[in-house]
């Protein structure tokens, strides 16, 4: 079997007024992902996503160009079941026949940022194809099951102290969980704001609700250390964020100052910040995003680091249906995945791209017994809202 055809789409779905939340990200006016697409000479087609950023809204555009322009030519006419070798190739570029004489590796000045996530977006589709090649699910060739459905948590939590309360109820209650997660952080303008909506939710949600809080990185060290004294007594399962990604050191601060675990690296690239990460002791809860951190197969890497440091794994799933999936195969394989995180945010590419493919029952996600990972975009959707569309559309 040979790759005869990699592709990238923009997607963007405008999001109307009366649906958008505010959050230190601003208003979101749109929903925007990459769909990369790898096609084989065998008729097996494999889908995978790729984020330009670990929102919902971001310029995809560059995504498509590397893509289409960088990686295609690398992995064109090559098997797609030879994951390992393809992931160096793309890692590697020019260079990647030295990964597998010398045994490390020689990366592309892109070795963060855009190229990685692109990277992630065919990586996910070269596992669909492989786990479709043999006609089984995904999380078979991952290594199977170690569970047939993952505690879910419902994420969303935008509103005021009065509303906050009422509002994760209703996200809980429409997705079926008893677990939630709200924003905190700049948003709110001070640190006494933020404690004042924890303690608003807790007291609303009473003591047996699982609540979770992210900050997006917005709090400087000390001012994270206010918000952990001021919510010590909330019992939270996690505060994720607490300081920006780029100060490992400030984290580690606030992870020795309060018995909050702490979560974090939706906004990370690969295995090695993960690993530095870890060594500065700044973290509890790794968070790799598979449209973002170099893939799943990085998300495995990932994984064999946790699994070594006692640490658990929640992966960031804010995206699509083919992330969500990624994610959720991945649980079902990965035994260091406690719960996954369902977004409550308007979302059309989870839940309008694929479907609703995703079933809820006693508050655990099941995990799909489709074959790859389960999913397929809707290419009535994708006519829709791939970008550009309207103009040819006018044009013809």
């Amino acid at each position: 079997m040979r790759i005869t055809d990699v592709s990238a789409t923009w997607l963007r779905y405008p999001i109307d007024p009366d649906r958008r939340h505010t959050s230190d990200f601003g208003t979101l006016a749109t929903f925007d992902m990459t769909l990369v697409r790898v096609d084989t000479d065998a008729g097996i087609v494999g889908y995978g996503e790729s984020k330009g950023g670990v929102g919902s809204a971001a310029v995809n555009s560059p995504l498509v160009s590397l893509v289409q322009d960088d990686l295609r030519p690398l992995i064109l006419g090559a098997d797609p079941r030879n994951l390992n070798a393809l992931w160096e190739r793309m890692y590697s570029g020019v260079r990647s026949q030295y990964v597998f004489e010398y045994g490390r590796g020689f990366p592309e000045l892109g070795r963060r940022g855009l190229r990685i996530a692109a990277m992630s977006g065919v990586d996910m589709a070269l596992w669909d194809i492989l786990a479709k090649s043999l006609d089984v699910p995904l999380y078979r060739v991952l290594g199977g099951k170690c569970r047939d459905a993952v505690p879910g948590y419902a994420s969303g939590g935008w509103a005021d102290e009065e509303g906050i309360g009422p509002q994760l109820r209703e996200t809980m209650d429409a997705a079926g969980f008893s677990r939630c997660k709200m924003r905190v952080g700049a948003m709110d303008g001070d640190v006494a704001t933020s404690v004042a909506r924890v303690r608003a939710a807790r007291t609303a949600l009473g003591p047996d609700v699982r609540l979770m809080v992210d900050a997006h990185g917005t709090f400087g060290p000390r001012s994270a250390r206010r918000f952990c004294d001021g919510v010590a007594d909330c019992h939270l399962d996690w505060f994720e964020e607490p300081v920006s990604a780029d100060d490992s050191a400030g984290m580690a601060e606030v992870r020795a100052a309060t018995d909050i675990p702490i979560a974090a690296g939706e906004s990370l690239f690969t295995r090695f910040a993960f690993r530095d990460l870890i060594a500065a002791r700044a973290v509890d809860v790794l968070q790799p995003d598979p449209a973002i951190c170099g893939g799943i197969s990085e998300v495995l890497r990932i994984a064999g680091l946790a699994a070594a440091h006692g640490l658990t794994l929640a992966p960031h799933l804010w995206g699509s249906a083919l992330l969500f999936a990624s994610g959720l195969h991945l649980a079902a394989a990965i035994p260091q995945v406690t719960t996954l995180e369902y977004s409550m945010g308007f979302n059309p590419m989870l839940r309008g791209l694929c479907g609703d493919p995703f079933a809820v029952q006693d508050e655990h996600i099941l995990v799909s017994d489709e074959v790859g990972l389960g999913v397929t975009p809707r290419q009535d959707f994708i006519h829709r809202y791939a970008m550009g569309a309207e103009q040819e559309a006018a044009s013809a």
